[in-house]
């Protein structure tokens, strides 16, 4: 009797050793376990922040050159809007440009004044479709049909320029309100261009 108790009591023994074992090793996987998903955590978190940042950052820069961009197209169509050589067309599409434009400036602005940005920026004139400042002043002097023609050309120009930031922009933002915002430029001047290409 006290042998088959011992036997029992040793193999309960072994037995509580075992599940004693066994826990550790659960236990232990579960740190390496923990470890690793801790691990992983903070390389995908500096891999979101870096994406996220990267992506901000072509939002401010959208931002800043297309406020200069939408201010000279505004410019644009002030002149056609001052010049008696501007046919009726031209003028009914100026004021459409100016209408859309000008909320679309504060709209930007806006944002880089959330996002901590420079509201301003400095753009190279001939660059994503702007004008030189020879141009702008061969605009202003221009007469009779010659002023219509180059006003187009030069305003189809400079929406292509915008229709390519745009684009641009949506390969890269994050943000829906710049996504809504660029899509809204793709669609609206490209629409413009082709009435613009109708009208020469």
């Amino acid at each position: 009797m006290f042998r088959v108790t011992r036997h029992l009591v040793l193999a309960g023994a072994g037995l509580a050793a075992v599940l004693a074992l066994s826990a550790c090793g659960s236990d232990t996987d579960s740190a390496g376990s923990m470890t690793g998903m801790s691990g992983h955590g903070p390389n995908s978190s500096t891999s979101s922040t870096s994406a996220a940042s990267s992506s901000r950052a072509g939002d401010v820069m959208f931002a800043q050159m297309m406020v200069p961009h939408h201010r000279q197209a505004i410019e644009m169509a002030d002149v056609a809007l001052a010049n008696d050589a501007a046919s009726g067309q031209v003028r009914t599409l100026a004021e459409q440009i100016k209408g859309a434009q000008d909320p679309e400036i504060q709209t930007m602005q806006g944002w880089l004044r959330e996002w901590g940005a420079p509201t301003t920026a400095t753009m190279d004139h001939g660059s994503g479709g702007m004008m030189s400042e020879q141009d702008m002043a061969a605009l202003k002097v221009a007469q009779g049909p010659e002023f219509n023609r180059m006003w187009l050309h030069m305003m189809i120009e400079h929406h292509q320029g915008a229709v390519t930031q745009a684009q641009d922009v949506l390969s890269t933002t994050a943000d829906p309100r710049v996504r809504q915002l660029a899509q809204s430029i793709v669609d609206g001047q490209q629409k413009e261009i082709t009435t613009m290409k109708g009208m020469l």
